[in-house]
């Protein structure tokens, strides 16, 4: 239960890939001790689908696509997981560096990073390095000038270790940029029947009066579609796109591998005999949009109406699952990074296959 929820928050943390863009991410998050939470995850994405998974509890990298089970034997998740149980101690050694350096002596405290890259249709390749600590940015890599960037002032002292590294900055950028693409290349196809499949969004529509005043909440609910990537609007009279009084959740995982998204219309009593409101959704998988007209008449109901999804229940999801992230990444984890740490800097990091093999790096010191 637990792994499928960090993997859920892990998927909805992030963008999403583009259209023509394939991209390999990998998330590496230490958890401080007493949580009763695994004290160092890992999630590997390959765009917007979780491949593998390793955690300090059951300390085994396990895949979660069928394809990628198929597709790599025993020997590569062996070395996968003896690579990861090095890297755990590492991220162990930097949350104390970490408190270290922010004057902390408790309490609940994250060592991130996210790393990987990305290829266009066209060849365009992306490589990225991003570090956190507590769900904040630390520091980010910039792989044409081969620097660091130090959001904070307690990662000052790592980036100019870092900085002054060439041959190991040299090395991460030659991973993002070759090696990376050759594993996102390798992956895409195992998986291509997976990646490329198109399915199309169910839209439904409910209403509730909303709480303290005589506006109407009117949800929009897109869902079971393939890829992530989805274009959900209200318009008002068929032209005007509406901001102002919409409220959007993120994009959801379903349990059969499609996605979810839903969006909360607001609309005073004086609005409704104005205008007309409508959702419309445009996706990969459709040849036109789906356009949802909104009936002020129809049925309401304060706890959501037969056939569909209860607003109060998907809101309440929602928000537990995004309170869970807090929890479990301290405060949802946005940039991650790999790495060790001593005394006063961060130490080699063991690598990950598919991941960057120059990694010695880690969130602080």
């Amino acid at each position: 239960m637990l792994r499928a929820v960090v993997l859920g928050i892990l998927c909805c943390v992030h963008a999403g890939s583009a259209a023509g863009t394939h991209s390999l991410r990998y998330f590496f998050m230490g958890v401080s001790e007493g949580t009763g939470l695994p004290e160092f995850v890992t999630v590997g994405m390959l765009d917007d689908e979780q491949i593998d998974y390793y955690d300090s509890v059951m300390k085994k990298v396990i895949p979660t696509q069928d394809w990628m089970e198929r597709s790599e034997g025993p020997e590569y998740w062996e070395r996968e997981t003896q690579n990861l149980i090095g890297a755990e101690q590492v991220f162990k050694a930097n949350i104390g560096v970490a408190m270290q350096r922010f004057n902390q002596t408790g309490g609940v405290h994250t060592v991130q990073v996210m790393y990987g890259c990305e290829l266009d249709d066209d060849g365009t390749k992306r490589g990225f390095r991003q570090e956190g600590y507590d769900g904040k940015d630390f520091l980010s890599f910039d792989k044409d000038t081969l620097t660091w960037t130090a959001p904070v002032q307690q990662a000052v002292i790592t980036k100019h270790k870092w900085d002054a590294n060439r041959a190991r900055n040299q090395g991460l950028k030659a991973y993002l940029e070759t090696e990376c693409i050759e594993w996102l290349q390798k992956y895409v196809q195992y998986g291509r029947e997976t990646l490329e499949r198109r399915v199309p969004p169910a839209v439904t529509l409910l209403q509730r009066k909303a709480r303290g005043s005589a506006d109407t909440e009117v949800l929009c609910h897109v869902t079971g579609f393939f890829p992530r990537a989805v274009e959900v609007t209200w318009v008002r009279d068929g032209q005007d796109q509406l901001e102002k009084g919409v409220q959007s959740g993120e994009v959801l995982p379903n349990q059969d591998g499609t996605y979810q998204l839903r969006k909360i219309l607001t609309v005073s009593p004086e609005e409704q005999g104005r205008h007309s409101y409508s959702c419309q959704v445009d996706h990969v998988s459709l040849d036109q949009k789906i356009v949802k007209e909104w009936d002020p008449n129809m049925r309401s109901s304060s706890n959501g109406n037969e056939g569909g999804p209860r607003i109060g229940l998907i809101a309440g999801v929602i928000v537990g699952v995004l309170a869970l992230a807090a929890v479990i990444i301290g405060v949802v984890i946005w940039k991650k990074r790999q790495g060790g740490a001593q005394k006063s800097d961060y130490s080699k990091a063991p690598s990950k296959e598919g991941s960057d093999t120059s990694s010695d790096t880690a969130a602080n010191a």
